[in-house]
């Protein structure tokens, strides 16, 4: 069983993923929208960063001690692909589609190459071997979501079954975030900087300190003590960012700090962040993250004559257009299919388990017992 699902960090995905949205149509708003929203929507790709942690967060809360029973690692990965993968090849169908017509209709089509298209079907499109994003350019954060899966069981493996310090547990969720920091700033770079080369590094990093929050989740719970107190240090390091820190350093344990007080509180009566609407933006976040860019690179191909100048009114029509399209992903793609993979699966298991099925003979059953 699932432990009962802490709705604001649901909601906050929500949240995030449209920040996501803003990050990428801002450029196409130049024409009328202040510089400074520009600049501060320029910060939303950010927001994969609070997605790392709070993947590793839910994970580990729901999986990790269960991953240690015999078989649950194969479980694990079968639940792991009917979540993210239907919608994630839908997203490419869709975008092999606009290759297709670009091609049909005499233009280029260089940022679908289909020679690679095996490997963002298999989420593997960030592991390196490419220098560019291609195609579904957010799904990027999935391939490297897929990586972390895959390395789940086996760290549940690794670490021995006792009941570390908190203080412990502090550090160990501080060391990925420091080595990542220590990774970008060799290069000077921000935490966005080269994706295709640190962009698995950055999940990885970021979903194993979000891992450890959430065992540190489970000593805290309801304190609200701590909780304040974490967001306190998570607003010490934005300070400390606003100041000059670089956010390779700050914002990773700003976030990670405001996202465990977050969770410590999340249980709490009539939370802001647990309304029947904002959690439901949360419900169908996969669908608005994933449908997006290519949604406006289809809106851009029919309707924008200037790549910085799109009309007010256009923007409008397409932010509800992401928010309708992701509302029929979720109910018509996402949500079916991940029910009929989970139920193939089961039904996969229930024979490989029962040594006597319905169809059998009394002998073999009586051989078999």
């Amino acid at each position: 069983m699932t432990r009962p699902e802490l709705r604001p960090l649901t909601s906050v995905r929500g949240l995030f993923a449209w920040a996501v949205v803003l990050y990428h149509i801002r450029l196409a708003c130049l024409g009328w929208l202040p510089i400074g929203v520009v600049q501060l929507l320029a910060k939303g790709y950010l927001a994969v960063d609070v997605f790392f942690l709070l993947s590793g967060f839910v994970i580990w809360l729901n999986y990790g001690e269960r991953l240690r029973a015999p078989g649950a690692a194969a479980d694990f990965l079968v639940r792991r692909i009917a979540r993210v993968w239907p919608l994630h090849v839908a997203m490419l169908i869709f975008g092999a589609a606009l290759a297709l017509l670009l091609r049909a209709t005499g233009r280029q089509a260089d940022h679908f190459p289909f020679a690679l298209l095996p490997l963002h079907l298999a989420m593997m499109q960030d592991w390196g071997w490419s220098n560019a994003l291609l195609w579904n350019d957010p799904a990027w954060s999935i391939s490297g979501e897929w990586a972390a899966y895959l390395l789940t069981p086996l760290a549940v493996l690794m670490l021995p079954k006792r009941r570390w310090p908190s203080p412990v547990l502090m550090i160990a969720a501080a060391l990925p975030l420091l080595l990542l920091f220590a990774l970008l700033w060799a290069g000077h770079g921000g935490l966005g900087r080269s994706i295709s080369e640190f962009g698995l590094p950055r999940c990885l990093a970021e979903f194993a300190c979000g891992t450890m929050l959430s065992e540190l989740w489970r000593r805290w719970r309801g304190d609200a003590r701590i909780e304040a107190g974490c967001w306190a240090v998570g607003l010490v390091w934005l300070a400390a960012w606003w100041a000059g820190l670089p956010e390779t350093l700050a914002l990773p344990f700003a976030f990670a700090a405001m996202l465990l007080g977050l969770a410590l509180g999340a249980e709490r009566p009539r939370h802001p962040l647990a309304g029947r609407w904002i959690h439901w933006l949360g419900e169908i976040s996969y669908a608005t993250y994933l449908s997006h860019f290519l949604l406006f690179f289809a809106v851009k191909l029919a309707f924008v004559r200037d790549a910085y100048d799109a009309p007010p009114a256009l923007i409008t029509a397409y932010l509800l257009l992401v928010l309708l399209g992701s509302a029929l992903l979720y109910h018509g793609v996402e949500r079916p299919a991940q029910r009929t993979i989970l139920r193939v699966w089961k039904q996969a298991r229930d024979r490989s388990a029962d040594p006597c099925p319905a169809k059998a003979g009394a002998q073999s059953c009586e051989h078999s017992a």
